[in-house]
């Protein structure tokens, strides 16, 4: 359960006297002719209770896991759930090793959000594990938003949750979701009712802005946004198979092949 890490305290600290404000305003935020703002708009849903389970796994892409755990901890009153089938550390693809809070047993039943990370091996093992698929279709039947990024979408997919759903994933296995009978989709944040799916690795911050935007507000979200200062400027434009030099394209999609031909083969299999 983290809900209270250094980032979510910094944020409530910012935040806490907007909330007390808010809490006795008796009119809603007003700005003068001098730009200057008064009491905050007592509508604005600063806390709530949010359950919210984020599935971790051996060989799990870490970035995929930490940059929505970063946005979803800024959630005052929200518990966040690292999920595992054990209590022991959980070590991802890039070696760094990570405690879970909760098992499939004590992880709560009835969810706001269910997510889960993507990875390549590790994603595969985990997207053909009976007992982890089992939770999954568990909480996401109850869960209020179904979520992934990156090719965590294959485990949403073999779990059954995304058929008849647009959904997105990696784009070096996004074609794959066809085969659990999902609509890939070529976008940085796919909404499908309450299907929500990242793209690759970096995209876990837009989705994580999103989530908060509707868990709360817009409002909640840009100020989450501003104490993240996320405002990225990349020093190359090869982010996507849209803006990638022709080689770097080749070259990556011949590394990944075989990840590629594996993720199909589980698709194909699931169905």
């Amino acid at each position: 359960m983290i809900d209270n890490n250094r980032r979510n305290l910094c944020l409530m600290a910012l935040l806490a006297p907007l909330s007390a404000h808010a809490a006795n305003a008796k009119e809603p935020v007003h700005q003068d002719g001098e730009g200057h703002m008064s009491m905050p708009d007592r509508s604005v849903h600063w806390e709530g209770n949010e359950q919210i389970a984020m599935l971790m796994y051996p060989g799990m892409t870490v970035m995929d896991l930490i940059g929505p755990q970063c946005m979803f901890g800024s959630l005052m009153g929200a518990k966040v759930h690292l999920v595992a089938k054990t209590l022991e550390p959980v070590t991802s693809d890039a070696g760094v090793t990570i405690v879970p809070t909760a098992t499939f047993d004590t992880c709560p039943r009835n969810l706001d959000v269910l997510f889960t990370p993507g990875g390549t091996d590790g994603t595969l093992a985990a997207a053909a594990d009976h007992e982890t698929l089992a939770f999954m279709a568990d909480r996401g039947s109850r869960a209020k938003y179904v979520t992934s990024v990156c090719s965590g979408s294959l485990i949403l997919g073999a779990a059954g949750l995304l058929k008849g759903y647009r959904a997105t994933s990696h784009w070096s296995c996004r074609h794959a979701l066809a085969g659990f009978g999902a609509i890939p989709t070529d976008a940085r944040v796919v909404q499908d009712r309450n299907r929500i799916t990242g793209a690759g690795v970096t995209a876990g911050l837009d989705f994580g802005l999103m989530m908060i935007g509707k868990l709360r507000s817009r409002f909640y979200a840009e100020c989450t946004q501003l104490v993240s200062e996320y405002d990225p400027h990349p020093p190359f434009n090869a982010g996507s198979m849209k803006t990638a030099p022709q080689k770097v394209k080749a070259d990556m999609v011949e590394l990944l092949s075989g990840f590629s031909k594996k993720a199909e083969a589980l698709a194909h299999s699931s169905a």
